[in-house]
């Protein structure tokens, strides 16, 4: 099965960073995050990715082509024009790095890769976040229900107190946030079938309103509840803390043996 990912944004929500590099090329411990997701999708046997890119693609399409000069040792006889690579080691991947235009929305990308998916399922993805989700129960799942699609539900916590006000501005309580208080978002995690396609339009279509839309109002979406370890990485703070993790050793993504 092949696994999508949207890698194409602008990523102007970690511009600190993303001024530089597209923000899946953002790195966690020397390696761009994009390079730790597809990890943790091959140690579930997902080893062939259909990339969207936009952003700065050429940055992404460099680091593919060069990736044994950014992971083994090499030397440069620069009097005969060779280079040796040292513990060459390849990753079981199969790479298609697609160009989604530069503005193109969430829905239009995936529109754009019809002809590299074909009609088989297939997971999707954003270039900016790390779980912990089991995907063989996520795909395990799809297959049982029948529907179009599956999204991986997670609990974000409310990071703020909780405030009641009236109609007159007045606020009529407050109080700091619980358990309780916690949301279900899109955790972006998915399984689809070839016929999502079909609600896809142009490039202006944004996957997360008008066709997840559609697919909820025709009971085709279907929630895999992930209640372990999911951080997305849209400020330098989240960026931190999945840096923190990595040094730490307990990195809970991390399924591989270096």
């Amino acid at each position: 099965m092949k696994v999508v990912l949207l890698a194409g944004g602008l990523g102007t929500r970690l511009s600190e960073q993303s001024h530089l590099k597209p923000k899946p090329m953002i790195e966690i411990g020397g390696k761009p995050i994009l390079w730790h997701i597809m990890k943790y999708y091959s140690q579930f046997g997902f080893h062939e990715f259909v990339i969207c890119l936009g952003y700065k693609q050429y940055v992404v399409k460099e680091f593919f082509a060069d990736y044994f000069l950014h992971m083994s040792d090499v030397t440069f006889d620069l009097a005969n024009n060779k280079m040796e690579v040292h513990s060459n080691f390849s990753e079981p991947w199969k790479v298609t790095l697609v160009d989604t235009g530069l503005y193109t929305m969430t829905g239009g990308r995936i529109k754009r890769i019809r002809p590299y998916i074909g009609d088989h399922p297939f997971m999707l993805t954003y270039g900016d976040g790390l779980c912990d989700v089991d995907l063989a129960a996520l795909w395990e799942f799809h297959k049982s229900h029948g529907r179009i699609a599956t999204m991986t539900t997670v609990n974000i916590a409310q990071m703020k107190g909780i405030l009641d006000i009236s109609s007159e501005n007045e606020v009529m309580s407050f109080r700091e946030k619980n358990e309780k208080d916690a949301s279900l978002v899109n955790g972006g995690y998915m399984v689809l079938n070839p016929e999502i396609f079909d609600y896809l339009d142009g490039d202006d279509t944004v996957f997360e309103k008008g066709p997840v839309e559609r697919l909820v109002a025709e009971r085709q979406l279907m929630s895999f509840h992930h209640d372990g370890f999911w951080q997305c990485m849209d400020t330098q703070r989240e960026m931190k803390k999945l840096e923190e993790l990595w040094q730490s050793g307990r990195a809970p993504w991390k399924k591989w043996k270096d």
